[in-house]
């Protein structure tokens, strides 16, 4: 069934909700059995190592580049037209919030989108967090952190009303996206073959990198032919997780691609550790651990706001479309989670 007819068969936005869920189910077996995460590959870089999880985040991280720039030259979709790049960016909430979320991902063991993939896989503590970086999340977007959210993103912007574009900004040629991906992923799999990494767990991290390519391609597929506006986006979880909530807590929230995608990379990843006899429950070793994975989560909930995406949304999605904003913040990111690593749990293991 293509698209056209799916429309036609259940309308717009349930369309929409569907693409999500295709979408989410490719990234939740992928996230599952690469053990995709980029607090793992942050901590692991910042203690002077490069190994099997830096050269997953970074075969990720290339391929939905090579995927997406690919897609762009093939006609399959046009980048300017995401959401991410309709719209003005914030350098201001790049730099500040990539420093907390990166600080907060640290401190919670994992970036939003692992906690997902995680407490589908019987990770209570995971669940726990990941609920409460869900209702920051919603409190930074339309609550009580919203001022302070605005305040912050508008101290310094973007020009002209619309995101920056890297390859436009530095002159690159229609190809330059893709032949930066490939260089990427060369350093990827270099790193992966160094560590003795398994093929079959570099495919999957590649899956995670393709589904972030089927989500732009889709949602881009999607709104050429619907009749009312859609969104053209692709895989987050800092505005997903929030609006997921209200859509349970509140009948009257319509469906959409957000409303989709959760529960596919819910139902994603429980099938494959169902499958792989990974599923086991887990909960919270002390007061602790508790406190610092919920102060983890609160910040990774503010800090993705207001930087624009998480790990995957602007680490992954947004880089992989050029944005000048999500590069910033995925650099910050970075930064922020080597500083918490340093100041926090190295610092511990020396006084231990």
């Amino acid at each position: 069934m293509d698209i056209v007819t799916l429309v036609e068969s259940i309308g717009e936005r349930p369309s929409a909700a569907v693409l999500g869920l295709l979408t989410g189910l490719i990234f939740g077996v992928a996230a599952q059995r690469s053990r995709f995460c980029l607090r793992a590959a942050t901590v692991e870089f910042a203690r002077g190592a490069m190994g099997d999880k830096v050269a997953v985040w970074l075969l990720t991280f290339s391929t939905a580049l090579v995927w997406v720039q690919g897609a762009q030259l093939a006609g399959l979709m046009r980048t300017e037209e995401a959401r991410m790049m309709a719209v003005p960016g914030s350098w201001s909430g790049a730099v500040i919030g990539g420093l907390v979320f990166g600080a907060g991902m640290v401190m919670a063991r994992g970036c939003s989108g692992r906690l997902l993939v995680l407490a589908s896989t019987g990770n209570l503590r995971s669940l726990v967090s990941g609920l409460v970086f869900a209702v920051v999340a919603q409190m930074s977007l339309g609550g009580v952190l919203s001022p302070l959210r605005d305040r912050l993103a508008a101290l310094w912007t973007t020009t002209g009303g619309r995101n920056l574009d890297l390859g436009t900004a530095l002159h690159l040629p229609d190809w330059g996206g893709l032949a930066l991906g490939l260089a990427c992923a060369a350093a990827a799999l270099a790193i992966a073959r160094r560590n003795r990494i398994g093929a079959a767990r570099l495919v999957f991290a590649s899956g995670v990198g393709f589904s972030v390519a089927v989500g732009w391609v889709l949602t881009f597929t999607l709104a050429s032919v619907s009749f009312e506006p859609m969104q053209v986006e692709s895989v987050t979880f800092t505005g997903p997780s929030a609006h997921t909530l209200m859509f349970l807590l509140d009948r009257a929230r319509m469906l959409e691609f957000d409303i989709g995608l959760v529960p596919g990379v819910v139902i994603g990843a429980l099938a494959a550790s169902l499958l792989t006899g990974e599923f086991r429950f887990q909960g919270f070793e002390g007061e602790g651990p508790m406190r610092r994975a919920l102060t983890g989560a609160a910040l990774m909930g503010f800090g993705g706001m207001l930087a624009g995406g998480c790990a995957i949304g602007a680490g992954v999605t947004g880089t992989s479309i050029l944005a000048g904003t999500a590069w910033l913040a995925l650099f910050c990111m970075w930064i922020g989670a080597m500083a918490a690593d340093l100041l926090i749990d190295q610092r511990r293991a020396q006084v231990a």
